[in-house]
């Protein structure tokens, strides 16, 4: 457990403000403002992590574990103020980090192109694998999160993600025709159905099987310092659905 957050004891708003974004096929955003009532002191906090590249996964930038009492309080107001929006009646595991977009477009691989699902239930009508995204920064050009959903059938979505991840940025642009970059619109593979903009100490929540991407709508601003880069908490819930 991190010391420097025992001294912060992050303060969730017990009444934070509630929005709904709808997306396609009955996927929801939910948007909680004011999500907590000290957010400058998280954010210090966050900024003093020893963040470093990730492993095992592809997220553009640098990640820190979140500590246990931490990851207690995001799950509590997870509980309180979420699950019922997502039809989940309970976590079953909770995993959170601090994470910092900063990896330039053209340094991208081309799974980084994409927008992208986090986990896939094997049983989805009785698991739900729900996201989040808190945002710590207030320069909304740095961007938000939206949903997207495939153009294509599986089959032609299911090659485009293998290849996505074997073949070189080359390779792939010339048999995709797509181009290094952050992903903030349509293309011909994918259609966005929601976007919740970025704002400070606000949180966004979703189903995170579906496909979403971060939206940079100005890379130039990015950083690896968190002080004054894309810093969030992000959050993976492992959710029971309610019972239908």
């Amino acid at each position: 457990m991190s010391p420097a957050l025992n001294t912060v004891h992050p303060r969730f708003n017990p009444q934070p403000r509630i929005s709904l974004v709808q997306g396609h096929e009955g996927a929801v955003c939910v948007v909680l403002d004011d999500i907590l009532l000290n957010p400058d002191a998280l954010r210090q906090w966050a900024c003093e992590q020893a963040l470093a590249p990730p492993v095992g996964y592809p997220y553009p930038g640098l990640v820190a574990p979140a500590p246990p009492n931490l990851a207690a309080l995001l799950e509590e107001n997870f509980n309180l103020h979420v699950r019922r929006h997502l039809g989940v009646r309970r976590t079953l595991e909770l995993l959170a980090r601090v994470s910092v977009v900063s990896t330039p477009p053209a340094e991208l691989r081309p799974v980084q192109w994409l927008c992208h699902r986090d986990r896939i239930a094997a049983n989805p009508r009785e698991v739900l694998f729900a996201a989040s995204v808190l945002y710590l920064f207030d320069d909304p050009r740095l961007g938000g999160t939206s949903l997207y959903r495939p153009k294509r059938g599986a089959a032609e979505t299911d090659r485009l993600l293998l290849d996505s991840q074997s073949l070189d940025a080359a390779a792939f642009s010339a048999r995709y025709g797509l181009q290094p970059g952050y992903m903030t619109q349509d293309n011909d593979w994918f259609e966005r159905t929601a976007r919740v903009e970025a704002a400070w100490n606000r949180a966004v929540f979703y189903d995170g099987g579906i496909f979403h991407s971060a939206d940079v709508h100005d890379p130039q601003r990015l950083s690896p310092d968190p002080r004054c880069g894309r810093l969030s908490i992000n959050s993976f819930f492992t959710c029971r659905r309610n019972a239908t």
